[in-house]
């Protein structure tokens, strides 16, 4: 059930059979959230947090005018909200993007693990320095990337992320969003978002076509991107 949280954090660094044991013990009821239905709702003070199985998830928040900006992505191994279990109430929610099939792990779980196991406690710690990391990109793709840049560099993410747990194949990924989504993760609206997408098509780096997101040139969107992988730390080292 945990195999790419494992894939996550073992490309990292290694781990141990009794570190994986227990994330195996503590990571548990697993179900199907229908798409567009909240996952974490803000307000709220979860007792556990949420690991994601398969589909896609988005942290967001939505303004007293209706408009709503998706602030982080989540893929299958991510867990969306493991930050809750230090800060308590949450301050966005997360909602599912598709069906998604999540698990859960007790907060109370998670205390043990961080006063006996010191290993495992700084992988997961590294999950949320990362998710900081993908932030600050995400701030400076959306404060001073050109429209074409920001796009490019979201594929550019999302295809090294989905690799990591095996979830691309010849270039291509499936991406179970719709243009409106990928347009409140940019913060530019449905009309600005055709119009940069047709832009990269035109320049030959992507195919976009049924939720299928095909890199025709990588070498090109990395550079339109400015993309550097860094901040993903996907440097196996140890922690």
């Amino acid at each position: 059930m945990i195999d790419r949280l494992i894939l996550t954090l073992s490309t990292r660094d290694a781990l141990t059979t009794d570190e994986i044991a227990t994330l195996e013990s503590v990571v548990k009821r697993d179900r199907v959230v229908p798409s567009g239905e909240d996952i974490v709702i803000e307000g709220s003070r979860p007792t556990e947090s949420t690991l994601l199985l398969d589909g896609v998830a988005a942290r967001y928040r939505v303004l007293e005018d209706g408009k709503r900006q998706i602030t982080a992505l989540h893929v299958p191994g991510d867990f969306v909200d493991l930050h809750a279990f230090l800060l308590k109430t949450m301050d966005h929610s997360v909602v599912a993007l598709s069906p998604c099939r999540i698990a859960s792990a007790a907060h109370r779980d998670l205390c043990e693990i961080s006063a006996t196991n010191p290993h495992l406690t700084r992988m997961l710690w590294l999950s949320t320095v990362i998710d900081g990391a993908i932030h600050r990109e995400w701030i400076v793709a959306i404060g001073r990337r050109s429209k074409k840049s920001h796009l490019a560099h979201l594929i550019c993410e999302l295809y090294v992320r989905l690799t990591v747990v095996g979830m691309v194949s010849e270039m291509s990924f499936h991406l179970p969003m719709s243009q409106a989504e990928v347009a409140d993760a940019l913060g530019v609206s449905l009309v600005h978002l055709n119009k940069t997408l047709q832009i990269l098509r035109l320049d030959g780096v992507v195919r976009w076509v049924d939720r299928i997101v095909t890199i025709l040139n990588w070498e090109r969107l990395a550079e339109i991107a400015e993309f550097d992988g860094r901040y993903l730390n996907l440097s196996h080292e140890p922690r």
